[in-house]
């Protein structure tokens, strides 16, 4: 995924979810944040963050930027984090498509073609992917959290209790109970993540849903992405760790 006029600045403070004050060119500019999430440990005042600039597009809007990415301060150095939270299916889409990000298939299984935002049940599942031998929903969950320790960088979801979340985990059990192929997609908006897991300290229900999920056959998959100010694409698998709470 590419982002046309991408320029750096620095963040100065979050009035509310939705905006963030930067400077720009020696100027103080208002930014859409691109990620309603908490965000805390990422946009802190002094970082370094990347605005798209949308001077000159067709349309109304309230702020010709957008927040799209930030550089964290990590043990080992700067780790840049995507935090636009619409990229993740797009980008997901196109991996699979391109084959860096691969469903469990059965031999023979091939993929055939990739729809967006199909409903399912009573849920709207993120992508529906139809194979020579059946029919996949896929639900994409975009990941920033990041703690690095003892050299271990380690990604967690979600950052805030999430009813929504957790609804479409129950509903990817449904899905494959069924006989469909069901599968969570955790999109790691960062590089070099080393292990995944749930935020159990955050919404321990979603990490008991999690179990429940992979018992019942659902695929779990977890991937990084190459990140950079102007782009952002899938790249390698990253281990998946259930645990730190006992059933």
């Amino acid at each position: 995924m590419k982002y046309p006029k991408v320029a750096d600045a620095v963040f100065l403070q979050r009035p509310n979810r939705f905006l963030a004050r930067c400077l720009l060119d020696g100027g103080e500019v208002l930014a859409h944040v691109k990620n309603t999430g908490r965000c805390r440990e990422l946009l802190v005042p002094g970082a370094r963050v990347y605005l798209q600039d949308h001077r000159g597009e067709e349309g109304k809007r309230k702020t010709v930027f957008s927040l799209i990415a930030v550089e964290k301060t990590t043990e080992t150095g700067s780790l840049l984090v995507n935090l636009d939270s619409q990229a993740p299916n797009p980008v997901a889409e196109e991996g699979l498509k391109s084959g860096r990000i691969r469903l469990p298939l059965e031999e023979g299984e091939k993929l055939l073609s990739i729809r967006r935002e199909v409903t399912y049940g009573g849920s709207r599942f993120d992508l529906m992917a139809e194979s020579s031998q059946r029919r996949w929903y896929v639900e994409v969950k975009g990941v920033t959290l990041e703690e690095t320790a003892g050299g271990e960088r380690l990604v967690r979801f979600p950052d805030a209790p999430t009813q929504r979340g957790l609804k479409h985990v129950e509903e990817l059990i449904r899905a494959k109970e069924a006989g469909f192929g069901a599968a969570l997609l955790f999109l790691i908006q960062m590089e070099g993540a080393d292990r995944f897991s749930p935020n159990w300290g955050t919404h321990e229900a979603f990490g008991h849903a999690l179990r429940q999920a992979e018992k019942a056959g659902v695929a779990l998959l977890a991937y990084d992405c190459t990140v950079e100010p102007d782009s952002l694409t899938a790249a390698k698998p990253v281990p998946i760790d259930l645990g730190e709470v006992e059933e």
